[in-house]
């Protein structure tokens, strides 16, 4: 108990940095939900220019991580529109419930965490955007709540790939080290060996996980920012690590896989897949245009950029959604990308001010 405290005390100190960056104002704050677990939750959350009449964008992060991903996209995501991020219930600040061993069930237990947030944050219809993990949850999400979703925007997701019918994937050196090394005595929980080096954690993401952590080093002086968000993400009780398990089968692959599901989407729901030109993942969206020819399927392709494309090539990604979210409502897109080259990082007397309900606010400075 004192050491998932402390952990979740950590994590919020190390989040309100990385947010720090952030040139737009914004609210962080818990929502409060009643779960399909039969428990009172909370899930984390990060809006952005909510006043704007536009079509709201939803950000679902991957595996592991949180809401401070985002943090080179929500600046110009939200020139136009409002946008909310959220720590996945089981990850990041969000509660951590027990959920069912049952994969299918566990799945439904996370998008209906995700709908219930929905119902409490009053949102009517959106724009979904999912990465990795997340783009697995946002087409399930769409599938059970089609009438909430204007436009399914999936960024090189996980779980789309049926083991059997695909060759094997040529991961990159730091999954097969994890693998080979860690796999055996995790207990079947990916991470359960970072947990266990406490203290030590940190260094052996930094070790294992520079393909993300170096992604932030334009932005941070401080290189061990990123590694220890990513450990106290994760530091707590791994619930959400659990249910992804669960979801699992051989090394990573879908028990479920969603494209043998995608044809369940109603074909209203128009569709943006992005994949990295250099991605490990295996690019399934020509065979999605070819399950639903009747749906609008806009397939990208982001140049130098692997499985990470929000933050590998964070320009020409955030102008993709920008123009897939601005054709949802009829807007010719004129985007100015943010960035820490024209100075949106490289603020210097912004306050946060943290109010009793815990929710903070980002005053912008004259």
């Amino acid at each position: 108990m004192y050491w998932n405290q402390f952990s979740e005390s950590k994590l919020l100190s190390i989040e309100q940095k990385i947010l720090s960056v952030l040139k737009s104002a914004y609210k962080t704050k818990f929502v409060e939900i009643k779960s399909e677990l039969g428990s009172e939750e909370r899930i984390w959350t990060i809006s952005l220019n909510t006043e704007s009449p536009n079509t709201p964008l939803v950000l679902l992060h991957g595996f592991a991580a949180g809401i401070g991903f985002w943090v080179k996209n929500l600046d110009t995501l939200s020139q136009n529109r409002p946008v909310y991020a959220m720590d996945l219930l089981g990850f990041g600040r969000s509660s951590r419930p027990e959920f069912s061993n049952d994969s299918l069930e566990a799945e439904k237990q996370m998008v209906d965490s995700i709908e219930t947030w929905r119902q409490q944050m009053k949102l009517d219809k959106f724009i979904l955007l999912g990465h990795s993990f997340g783009g697995y949850l946002a087409t399930s999400y769409a599938i059970s709540y089609p009438e909430r979703v204007k436009h399914l925007i999936l960024a090189d997701p996980w779980g789309f790939g049926d083991k059997a019918e695909l060759p094997p994937r040529n991961p990159p050196l730091w999954v097969k080290i994890i693998g080979i090394v860690f796999y055996p005595f995790t207990n079947l929980n990916p991470l359960a060996s970072v947990r266990a080096l406490g203290p030590f954690g940190p260094w052996l993401i930094q070790k294992l996980r520079g393909d993300i952590t170096n992604k932030f080093d334009d932005i941070f002086d401080d290189k061990s920012i990123i590694p220890n968000y990513i450990y106290h993400c994760n530091a707590q009780n791994p619930t959400g690590e659990t249910a992804f398990h669960h979801m699992i089968q051989g090394f990573g692959w879908a028990k479920n896989p969603m494209i043998h599901r995608v044809k369940n989407l109603k074909n209203e729901i128009s569709i943006t897949m992005m994949y990295g030109s250099n991605t490990w993942m295996h690019n399934l969206a020509e065979k999605v245009k070819e399950i639903r020819p009747d749906c609008s399927v806009d397939v990208q392709i982001i140049e130098n950029a692997g499985h990470h494309i929000y933050a590998d090539q964070y320009d020409q990604f955030n102008e993709v959604i920008v123009n897939a979210s601005n054709t949802v409502d009829g807007r010719t897109s004129v985007v100015r990308i943010l960035t820490a080259k024209n100075g949106s990082h490289n603020l210097k007397e912004d306050e946060v001010i943290e109010s009793e309900n815990e929710e903070e606010v980002r005053i912008e400075s004259s």
